[in-house]
């Protein structure tokens, strides 16, 4: 039987079946997953990453990253405190760290964690003002862990960023280019982040199509196992 890798119900459904993989959708939180049979290994999973090539010089890849950087900046203005005085962790940053460099530009501190590349577990021991997840959240192998470690990595009052495509209906998904980079395995939508919001006690903004931002209170207790 399937457990949902995110809220841990058994209420799971099939959702979609390509030439690769299957789809399962929960019930309870609305999450789209891969089951993790098949899951790309480590290995292989770290190979389709090493063939990335983002990179602080890249113009292009700096305006798609300028639309949750943006966003951010604008929360964090409404905060009183020196923005150097600020700390910030891009988590899941990859091979070539961007967001962290423009934010630094915008005179916020800031750290990068990375499971393959930049895997300083101190890092993991502290806690932040805001927190950048972009592109990231659908490599979540078992987004329960990951999802409670940032929530647990963030200061009460402090934002959560999140960059993904988000999950519309069956009929979309099956032409979704999304799901065939077999390293996404986790999909969510507007339904399952607004769900996260309500167990988590959070602050949920939509921002566009695919930047979402959530403000944790002062303070939060998780509720997600």
């Amino acid at each position: 039987m399937s457990i949902c890798p995110l809220c841990k119900s058994q209420q799971v459904q099939p959702y979609h079946q390509d030439k690769r993989r299957h789809y399962l959708q929960c019930q309870q939180c609305d999450l789209v997953f891969v089951p993790k049979q098949q899951h790309l290994s480590n290995q292989a999973e770290k190979a389709t990453y090493d063939t990335h090539e983002n990179n602080p010089d890249d113009l292009g890849y700096r305006k798609f990253l300028s639309r949750p950087v943006n966003a951010l900046l604008d929360k964090l203005a409404l905060n009183k405190t020196n923005k150097t005085e600020q700390r910030g962790l891009d988590f899941g940053c990859g091979p070539g760290p961007t967001l962290s460099v423009m934010m630094q530009e915008a005179g916020y501190q800031m750290a990068n964690y990375d499971i393959y590349y930049f895997a300083e577990e101190s890092l993991l021991q502290q806690q932040y003002d805001f927190i950048t997840c972009t592109e990231a959240i659908e490599h979540f192998n078992t987004p329960a862990k990951e999802w409670q470690l940032l929530l647990d990595l963030l200061k009460p009052e402090g934002y959560l960023v999140i960059m993904t495509k988000l999950v519309i209906d069956q009929t979309a998904f099956a032409n979704w280019h999304y799901k065939n980079d077999q390293t996404h395995v986790s999909f969510f939508s507007r339904a399952t982040f607004n769900w996260l919001a309500t167990q988590n006690q959070l602050k949920v903004d939509f921002v566009g199509k695919d930047v979402i931002i959530f403000q944790k209170g002062k303070s939060t207790e998780n509720k997600v196992n």
